[in-house]
């Protein structure tokens, strides 16, 4: 199956919705549009001419394990050479430490492309930016001027070791223990789990951050601690750990998903002491974003290849009558139900690239806006929507890529067409850096009942101004109702869910996941409005690509009408309280 990055569609959520050349400016940061449009196009001709054509090969041959040594697929070790020396390794990293700089409203449509090219080979470049991002912020300056250089440029990996087979979500069940050195380094000894790059021959080095306790730890997640631990010492020596093995897996499989055994290896602390936990949410945060804009690759890769498919796919003529007289059978396009597939497809990918790429906007403020109140303000607004983005983005790609499946028919449960596997590449985003129940709980308990709903009221304060714009404008103004009607409601439901939680601390859990949902697909409404009323505006104009903006409004009245009332069900359901999900006891649950 082909990939090929959607520019007109990133272009336009970028300069057009979003202003992208201004952002930068805003940041300090010297990139006009023409520059930004060239790295783009560049990042498509890379994605598409040399990732993509190693993900089929990566599912089928996957990484291998000898002896404690991991072979990744033929070509990956190529294809990350050239991601490194053209620059792409350190897009974001710091520029004292070599990086480019760029913001993550620049990156992100790149790290879109990489997952749908092939999420298998984004893996470990993924979560070595997460590792330079909490480093460079809590890293002691020997750490970094040893380590950050090489870790920005690609030439080293790095990974995040936290779960452990009793200690996944709970990681107050942490045992790997770091005991102290008199040269004031660490001795680390456990085992981790599900360490994605543990073990890889992309790179030299690996630097493991790795969660420990200390002998005089407090109990619970208080009394944990980071740690640096590379496979390779500063002289050069193997470090006291290895890969004890591989995961065999649904998908992903040119990813190397490793057991990672520490026997006393040397590691240096990162942060303070009993403070692990706060630091690698640093490198969390970042990992959950990226793992959104996975769903949101997965969603793309396959729409594009259910619209092609539908495209060629002659059966049955048209309910209407013939629409390719000359051929024995109608493109399966013309049927309403694989409009409707297709359709789902197009608005939940567009919709997802356009909170993805708002999100990032937030993610740059929160670390470089020039003043600490306008910093503190969009780190708030960030961590109000990480959480939906990880969750929702990947329950799109699931859902996107069964929809994918569904239009080649028997066709795409095979193998050949490549289908099937984004759906079992996808199905691993809704589990890992903490799974989409975990997220839904993390946005109710912490970011709703954290400050009453208030950052959320904000947001949607701040979407009124899109239903105005089009309220004003000629054949927007039903949807510009019903979406205004849709955030009012959402305020609403955010109070009263306060209120239940506040009273029986069992509703947030019960509510959780229908909330995230229902949040999810009116705040794609409201991007969608935005979107219509800027296409709007632009047809008014006279411009030429009236076919490109057609589109955008047949899309947002699709969003709108098919869409959008699914929130209905979720707010029902959020509504029918914690007390049915409860009074089965756990002995009356029957096979």
């Amino acid at each position: 199956m082909n990939y090929q990055a959607p520019l007109r569609d990133m272009r336009f959520v970028l300069h057009e919705l979003f202003d992208l050349s201004g952002h930068c400016q805003q940041l300090g940061i010297e990139l006009d549009r023409d520059t930004l449009d060239g790295i783009l196009e560049e990042a498509a001709r890379f994605t598409g001419q040399i990732i993509a054509p190693l993900n089929r090969n990566s599912d089928e041959q996957g990484c291998q394990w000898v002896g404690g040594e991991v072979t990744t697929p033929d070509g990956m070790r190529d294809a990350y050479r050239q991601y490194v020396e053209h620059g792409w390794a350190s897009m974001t990293g710091p520029q004292a430490y070599g990086g480019q700089g760029l913001p993550q409203m620049a990156s992100a449509s790149f790290h879109e492309m990489l997952m749908a090219a092939s999420l298998s080979f984004r893996i470990y470049s993924g979560l070595t930016e997460g590792a330079v991002l909490a480093l460079h912020r809590h890293g002691s300056e020997p750490l970094k001027q040893a380590y950050l250089s090489r870790m920005v440029s690609g030439e080293w990996a790095g990974t995040m070791c936290l779960t452990e087979p009793q200690a996944g979500t709970d990681l107050a069940l942490l045992r790997t223990r770091a005991q102290p050195e008199a040269d004031g380094s660490y001795r680390i000894t456990g085992s981790k789990i599900f360490i994605s790059g543990g073990e890889q021959d992309l790179t030299d080095n690996i630097v493991h951050l790795v969660l420990a306790r200390l002998p005089d730890a407090p109990a619970g997640v208080r009394g944990i601690s980071l740690f640096l631990v590379p496979k390779l010492l500063p002289g050069g020596e193997r470090n006291a750990l290895g890969c004890g093995a591989l995961e065999h897996k649904m998908g992903i499989k040119g990813a190397s998903t490793c057991v990672m055994n520490f026997d006393g290896a040397q590691g240096w602390l990162v942060g303070e002491a009993n403070q692990g936990l706060a630091c690698m949410f640093t490198m969390m945060n970042d990992a959950r974003f990226q793992v959104g804009l996975q769903g949101l690759g997965i969603a793309e890769a396959a729409f594009q290849g259910g619209l092609a498919y539908a495209r060629e796919r002659l059966q049955s003529r048209s309910l209407a009558g013939p629409v390719a007289a000359e051929k024995p059978a109608d493109p399966i396009i013309v049927h309403p139900d694989v409009r409707r597939m297709l359709l789902t497809q197009k608005t939940l990918t567009e919709g997802c690239r356009m909170l993805g790429i708002y999100t990032a906007r937030q993610l740059d403020l929160e670390h470089a806006a020039k003043s600490a109140p306008a910093r503190q303000a969009a780190a708030r607004r960030a961590a109000l929507l990480i959480p939906i983005v990880k969750a929702f983005f990947t329950d799109v790609g699931q859902e996107v890529a069964s929809l994918g499946v569904q239009v080649y028919g028997g066709h795409g449960y095979i193998r050949e067409w490549g289908m099937e596997q984004l759906m079992r590449d996808s199905r691993i985003t809704q589990l890992y850096e903490g799974t989409n129940g975990i997220q839904a709980l993390d946005l109710i308990r912490r970011k709703v009942l954290g400050d009453g709903g208030a950052e959320l009221n904000l947001l949607i304060d701040e979407m009124a101004p899109h239903v105005r714009a089009a309220n004003a404008l000629g054949g927007l103004q039903a949807m510009a109702t019903g979406v205004g009607q849709r955030l009012e409601e959402w305020r609403a439901l955010s109070g009263h869910v306060v209120e239940a939680c506040e009273r029986d601390p069992q509703e947030s859990g019960a509510v959780s996941v229908d909330f995230l949902a229902y949040s999810a697909y009116v705040l794609l409404a409201a991007m969608w409005l935005q979107a219509a009323v800027r296409a709007q505006a632009t047809l008014a104009t006279g411009s030429a690509e009236t076919a490109f903006y057609r589109a955008k409004l047949d899309a947002a009245t699709f969003y709108w009408r098919r869409i959008l009332p699914r929130a209905t069900a979720h707010r029902e359901a959020l509504l029918g309280g914690a007390d049915c999900l409860m009074a089965l006891p756990a002995s009356d649950f029957a096979f």
